[in-house]
């Protein structure tokens, strides 16, 4: 049986108070529709189809091929939003999940269980519900034993109807062809003058057809996100969600309201992750390691007995047995290898930093590949741009970069080299050699005298 999923994100989300669409804003550092295309692939679905409308070119921007688009011109209700994508569907057989793309709190447990209930009751609707407080201004569930006869729109529903704690929570499974069918009879004969998904239902039930209603315990996982104030919520309900997991998983988070990890992020057991840090993309930290507080790491693999202290790390490698920090910067690309010491305010960008190589602080290495066994000392440049091209520092195997050295690249220092501090070096430093670029000192004796006699004139 094949499966589909229509994703309706073709709104403008006014109430976000934003120039973005409301489904490209971010829960826990991902867009929220992210969360949703992930959660299905987990699913092997066949076909997911994304209903765009208001700045569309914005939401495909944050969606890869694996999605195909179709077009809302006309925000004319949820109905309509399904039909944009009849020309795809309409024909073919299998089981269609329609959900809103302001929902990223859905797991993929609770999708595949609603399925599971959908075929096993042999269904041609199933509504996702819940028990929610009265005053929520949701559809109700107009039921006759298990099947589900119609769900009423709040603004349409009578005082008596309102009474009824059970809810659309706005996520459904269809048959697809049954759901087709069924929105070829749909009107716009109702308060907003809009095509309700909804009275899909109540079609059904005119034709013969049977529709379920699955409950769920936790609403929160399908309710829609309005406003920035509901995208707050979301992102603490799906942070708490994550940490626990994680816990769960053997890793030690000290502080689970103060630690931020994304979805994607993978941490191994045994790992320690201090109050204050962010974990962003897909990012992987191996077993054992220790993540001090206020660390950013993002799109970052570390692997196995890492230690790393109030640093921000992007886009880079970090091998076993290393340690980085206080205050480090990497990025663009770093492969630090194993055994290396990182020390504090050390930045390094698109570099390779060898085995039990050392740059101890105050540095910076940009576009440079280190061998092993290097000290670079405190207030080493490698200077790697003209103002126009960014050129490559190599440094080989055991060489010694003395203190407050430049390294005009391109420029290449050779094995077991040795650079005297205060160096600005600009050519070659042949194998076991010593470079020296400085001027000579020269001493003036009694100059200090003359010195002080012309500041005590001004």
């Amino acid at each position: 049986m094949k499966k589909y999923a229509i994703i309706l994100a073709a709104g403008k989300g006014t109430r976000m108070k934003s120039d973005l669409p409301k489904v490209a804003h971010e829960v826990l550092y991902k867009p929220m529709i992210c969360h949703i295309v992930d959660e299905l692939r987990k699913m092997d679905i066949d076909e997911t189809i994304v209903v765009v409308g208001y700045q569309s070119e914005a939401v495909k921007a944050i969606l890869d091929d694996q999605v195909t688009f179709v077009y809302q011109n006309e925000q004319l209700g949820t109905g309509h939003a399904v039909m944009q994508a009849a020309d795809l569907l309409k024909d073919r057989e299998g089981t269609t999940l329609v959900l809103n793309g302001d929902a990223p709190l859905i797991r993929h447990e609770t999708l595949e269980a609603l399925m599971d209930y959908h075929e096993q009751g042999h269904y041609q609707g199933t509504i996702v519900t819940a028990h929610c407080p009265l005053s929520q201004p949701f559809g109700r569930i107009i039921r006759q034993g298990q099947r589900v006869e119609k769900i009423v729109e709040f603004k349409d529903a009578s005082e008596e109807i309102r009474q009824i704690s059970e809810m659309n929570a706005g996520e459904y499974c269809f048959d697809n062809q049954a759901l087709f069918e069924a929105l070829s009879h749909l009107t716009n004969d109702n308060a907003q003058h809009e095509y309700y998904l909804t009275d899909v239902v109540g079609i059904m039930n005119d034709h013969g057809q049977s529709v379920g209603g699955y409950v769920i315990d936790d609403f929160n996982e399908v309710g829609g996100i309005n406003d920035r104030v509901a995208l707050s919520e979301a992102t603490a309900i799906l942070k708490q969600r994550i940490n626990r997991q994680h816990l769960l998983n053997g890793v030690n988070i000290i502080d689970l309201n103060n630690t931020y990890i994304s979805s994607d992020v993978e941490i191994g057991e045994g790992t320690t992750i201090e109050p204050g840090c962010i974990l962003k993309g897909k990012t992987v930290i191996g077993k054992h390691c220790y993540i001090g507080g206020y660390c950013e790491l993002t799109d970052t693999i570390v692997k196995d007995h890492v230690e790393i202290k109030f640093s921000v790390i992007s886009d880079s490698i970090i091998e076993s047995g290393t340690d980085i920090g206080p205050y480090a910067r990497l990025r663009n690309h770093c492969h630090i290898l194993e055994n290396v010491h990182i020390g504090n305010f050390v930045e390094m960008k698109k570099a390779t930093f060898g085995k039990g190589s050392k740059s101890a602080h105050l540095t910076y290495i940009g576009d440079a590949t280190v061998g092993e066994g290097v000290n670079i000392g405190c207030g080493t440049i490698t200077v790697n741009y003209d103002g126009k091209n960014k050129s490559q520092t190599i440094i080989k195997d055991h060489a010694f970069i003395g203190c407050n050295t430049n390294l005009v690249a391109p420029v290449t220092v050779e094995e077991n080299a040795f650079v005297a501090a205060g160096s600005t070096i600009v050519d070659t430093v042949p194998e076991n050699a010593m470079g020296i670029a400085r001027a000579r000192q020269v001493n003036k004796e009694g100059y200090a005298k003359v010195l002080e006699k012309k500041r005590n004139k001004k």
